[in-house]
């Protein structure tokens, strides 16, 4: 072994990836498959009785769910450029301009248009339900609240999770990679709720 080698063996670096950001893709992995086994819920309902779901998928407003599908991909958007802003250690605005926004700024915004979202759902079930389609009417309510409502609860569990990254980020004397890596966890969270809820759409609303 030559002298010359010695000090590069010493200042090999080892990079091992952040166990934080590989936790929370397992994670969703498994989300992956709890959302696949309601989908297969749905197929199988609607397989088992097709002329039921010709008749109550009548009721829905596809032009309102569109809509508010067009606010919840906007919010992966907003994330997105919230996360920017989180590598680049800038938590706060650093002027008025949304392009001087920092992460604070992004994810309070992200969190205003999921907010909107999930009031758009609570808004559609109430028409719903007034117009007699509750969850216990036929396997048609039950299949569409059972997938749509576990959407919305996962949808809010991202809203309070937007929430405690914003606390972190006043909280915090120095912005660092700590929390700029949180942020970016947060966000692969939020985009996967997203995606779900796009392939829902299609599912639910559009598939006749």
């Amino acid at each position: 072994m030559t002298s010359s080698t010695m000090p590069q063996a010493a200042n090999t670096v080892i990079n091992r990836p952040n166990s934080t950001s590989v936790g929370t893709i397992v994670w969703l992995g498994s989300e992956v498959m709890f959302f696949a086994g309601l989908f297969a819920m749905y197929f199988s309902l609607r397989a088992g009785a097709p002329a039921l779901w010709e008749s109550e998928v009548v009721l829905l407003d596809v032009p309102f769910a569109f809509i508010n599908t067009l606010i919840l991909v906007t919010s992966s958007f907003t994330a997105q450029f919230g996360v920017f802003a989180a590598e680049r250690l800038q938590p706060r605005r650093t002027g008025a301009s949304p392009v001087k926004w920092g992460m604070v700024e992004w994810f309070m915004l992200t969190y205003l248009l999921g907010a909107i979202f999930v009031s758009g759902q609570i808004w559609e079930y109430a028409v719903l339900i007034s117009e007699g389609m509750t969850i216990a009417t036929n396997s048609y309510g039950s299949a569409f609240y059972i997938t749509t409502g576990f959407h919305a609860l996962h949808v809010i569990g991202g809203l309070m999770a937007f929430l405690v990254i914003v606390g972190r980020a006043f909280a915090a004397r120095n912005f660092g990679h700590r929390e700029a890596t949180s942020a970016i966890v947060v966000s692969y969270y939020w985009h996967f709720v997203d995606v779900v809820w796009i392939g829902l759409f299609v599912v639910v609303y559009i598939l006749r």
